[in-house]
C-alpha cells in the first residue's frame, strides 16, 4: 500500500527523533483533514514517538491514503500557511472596503445636484462661530470658506472615496495574483 511517505529507514532498520517527528506531523496532518480521529491521532502518536524501526512507523500510515496536496488544504480549501490566510483576508477586507466606498461615491454622486449645502448665511455663521473658538482658544488664523456644494466637486462625498475605491480594488488584485504567483 502507498503510504503518505517513504522517507522511514526501510524494515527493521532504526529510526532517528526526526523520523518521529516527521511521522507525528504527517499524523497531525491527518487528523486535521478529518481521516483519523482524535483517539487514534493519540494512539498513533504515542506509538510513533515509542517506534524503534521503520517498519513500527510505516506501519502507522498502512490505512491513510496518501495525499497529493498538502493537510490544510484540503476539502475545506483552507489556506496552507498563516501567511497565505492573512493574504485572503486583507484581500476580502479590501474587496468590501473598495465595495462599501464604490457605493458611497456612487450615492453622492447621484445626489449630488439635489443637495445645495448650506447657504451663504449658514456657512458665515458657521466660520464666525469657528473663528471665535479659536480666537478663545489663542489660534489666529483665516478660513476661507469653501465653496458650496452645487457650485462645485464635492471632493470629500466623492473624489476622495472614488480614489480610495481605486486603491483597494489595486490592492485586491495585487492580492489575488501574488496569491496565484504563490501556489502555482
Amino acid at each position: 500500500m502507498d503510504t503518505p511517505s517513504r522517507n522511514y529507514p526501510p524494515d527493521d532498520q532504526r529510526v532517528s527523533d526526526a523520523n518521529r517527528d516527521h511521522a507525528v506531523s504527517e499524523l497531525s496532518e491527518a487528523f486535521q483533514a478529518g481521516r483519523i480521529t482524535a483517539d487514534e491521532f493519540e494512539q498513533r502518536t504515542g506509538r510513533a514517538l515509542s517506534a524503534r524501526t521503520g517498519k513500527d512507523l510505516t506501519d502507522l500510515f498502512t490505512d491513510l491514503q496518501k495525499d497529493n496536496l498538502p493537510a490544510a488544504r484540503t476539502a475545506a480549501g483552507r489556506p496552507a500557511s498563516p501567511r497565505a490566510a492573512g493574504t485572503c483576508i486583507a484581500m476580502g477586507a479590501s474587496g468590501a472596503a473598495a465595495a462599501s466606498l464604490a457605493c458611497l461615491t456612487l450615492v453622492n454622486a447621484l445626489t449630488a445636484g439635489t443637495n445645495p449645502g448650506l447657504t451663504l448665511a449658514q456657512r458665515e455663521a458657521r466660520r464666525a462661530l469657528a473663528e471665535q473658538v479659536l480666537q478663545r482658544e489663542g489660534i489666529s488664523t483665516s478660513v476661507p470658506l469653501p465653496p458650496s456644494g452645487a457650485s462645485g466637486i464635492d471632493w470629500a462625498g466623492i473624489v476622495t472615496p472614488a480614489v480610495i475605491t481605486v486603491l483597494l480594488i489595486a490592492l485586491t488584485v495585487l492580492l489575488w495574483r501574488a496569491t496565484r504567483a504563490r501556489r502555482a
